[in-house]
């Protein structure tokens, strides 16, 4: 397997997106450095939660045309919506996270025309395959999951600015214990007054990770929160 598959500098948008009255379509600015188009909300929440995902790497749009036979038994081309790479980690490369070839379609879509779409999509997963990727849908349950209801929450968070040394201070104990829930780091950081504060505080520093948790789980003061490994 060359070492390319897994490099996201060697594969390009192969499709441009241009302007639709169907659906809502536009530019994110993925990570605040790459713009990324998409051609739907779903597909724009599909970034808004890979973004936040500490083991995306990166996505890229449009990724790869695909020759398939149509159901009419018509030669064409299938184009997928993203492919996401994966950081390596502390893993080796041996076991490396394959790259995911994805198609976004809504739930109701699907259903109504799997059968007409089946054809297509088996040759994606035969050509992810040989590329050494995965392919996958995604529809709404994979999207708009707790994972992307914790994101949106934390969203209002995310630009508000806190003294740097009060952050850090925050991090190095968090750090030292290893793991703790929200409400004992906040009882230990803020009291009384200055509780509101803390409150909006913690939950920026999650939200520009700078400690994670188990973004599977709905958010709370229960939240058992950590520093993540920078690796």
């Amino acid at each position: 397997m060359s070492d390319n598959r897994c490099d996201p500098t060697t594969v390009r948008q192969t499709r441009r997106i241009a302007p639709t009255r169907r659906s809502v379509s536009g530019v994110y600015m993925f990570r605040r450095e790459t713009p990324i188009p998409f051609e739907s909300t779903l597909e724009r929440d599909f970034l808004i939660r890979a973004e936040f995902m500490r083991d995306v790497l990166d996505v890229t749009c449009q990724p790869v045309r695909i020759p398939f036979i149509d159901p009419l038994g018509r030669p064409n081309f299938y184009t997928p919506d993203f492919l996401v790479h994966y950081r390596l980690g502390d893993r080796c490369f041996d076991d490396y996270p394959r790259p995911l070839l994805v198609e976004v379609k809504p739930l109701e879509a699907w259903r109504a025309k799997w059968r007409i779409w089946a054809g297509k999509w088996k040759t994606a997963r035969k050509f992810a395959r040989s590329q050494g990727w995965q392919f996958r849908i995604y529809d709404e349950s994979r999207i708009r999951d707790q994972a992307f209801r914790n994101i949106r929450f934390l969203e209002r968070f995310q630009r508000m600015q806190f003294v740097a040394e009060e952050s850090q201070w925050i991090v190095n104990n968090l750090r030292d214990m290893g793991s703790t829930p929200f409400h004992y780091l906040l009882s230990r950081h803020f009291m009384g007054a200055f509780r509101a504060n803390g409150v909006a505080h913690l939950w920026h520093l999650l939200a520009i990770r700078e400690i994670d948790c188990d973004m599977s789980r709905p958010l709370s003061d229960k939240t058992e929160l950590w520093v993540p490994d920078r690796a």
